[in-house]
């Protein structure tokens, strides 16, 4: 394998691995003035050019645009699509000639699973979840429970960060978030990330009934409306009694199963 492949092949692994969606746009074929060598590639992601190119430029930027384009529109993988661009009229290019590009969507795993917090109910629904097909990521600002977690692989990643609300701020849409914190003071921070947004597939809280009022009370005193209060589940789970966490962690996971599953 050339060194051009392999590089190809390691940053899209990666991509691949932390759960971001990405294009590829390939060269494969021009004709006159050629700023690029047949099958030159270029991998894109939402935030622009990620690794590689085809050439630069005018052919460049507009390569980008497209597959920016594309990513945002399409919930799944969609077929290859090939473009041929008259470099004058299409690219605004002085030279003559033309170039044809073949352009590529990989969107990241369907099932992403955020867990927020690395306790005893988080060390067993890591576990759990390994079983499945998900990409999970597990985020505490404990280290020494974050090492307890498993090594990370390429569908689960382990993050320690200082403050668990920044981290909530960024998340893709999709998302499935599991609030499993030491507790109410560190879960309204992050839901006060979370609950405004209606693009996530589930917020969930670990905890009762009383506890779910008491955090739909503050966030409606914080200025939240009620159906942001109200976008998020509290209890979690399938609905059975038990204080074992690997129990609890199941019955989260069939819950979550459920809703993956509804459509």
């Amino acid at each position: 394998m050339s060194r051009f492949a392999e590089g190809f092949f390691q940053h899209a692994e990666r991509l691949a691995s932390e759960g971001e969606s990405f294009a590829v746009v390939t060269w494969i074929g021009s004709a006159g003035h050629a700023p690029q060598d047949l099958g030159a590639k270029a991998i894109v992601t939402r935030q622009g050019l990620y690794w590689g190119t085809v050439g630069g430029g005018k052919v460049e930027a507009k390569a980008i645009a497209a597959c920016q384009e594309l990513l945002l529109a399409i919930p799944l993988r969609t077929a290859p699509r090939l473009l041929h661009w008259d470099l004058q009229c299409d690219v605004g290019m002085s030279c003559g000639g033309s170039v044809d590009l073949i352009f590529e969507t990989f969107p990241a795993r369907t099932w992403s699973v955020n867990i927020f917090g690395a306790g005893h109910v988080a060390q067993a629904l890591v576990r759990a979840l390994a079983l499945l097909d998900c990409h999970v990521t597990c985020i505490d600002n404990r280290i020494e429970w974050v090492d307890r977690l498993p090594a990370e692989s390429s569908s689960f990643k382990k993050i320690v960060v200082d403050n668990l609300s920044a981290f909530a701020g960024d998340l893709p849409p999709s998302t499935y978030c599991v609030l499993v914190t030491q507790g109410h003071a560190h879960d309204v921070p992050v839901l006060k990330k979370l609950v405004g947004r209606r693009d996530l597939s589930y917020i969930g809280v670990i905890g009762s009934s009383v506890k779910a009022r008491k955090i739909r009370a503050e966030l409606i005193a914080d200025g939240f409306d009620e159906e942001s209060s109200r976008n998020f589940e509290c209890p979690m789970g399938i609905g059975f009694r038990s204080h074992q966490p690997t129990e609890i962690a199941m019955s989260i996971i069939a819950r979550l199963l459920v809703l993956k599953n509804q459509n």
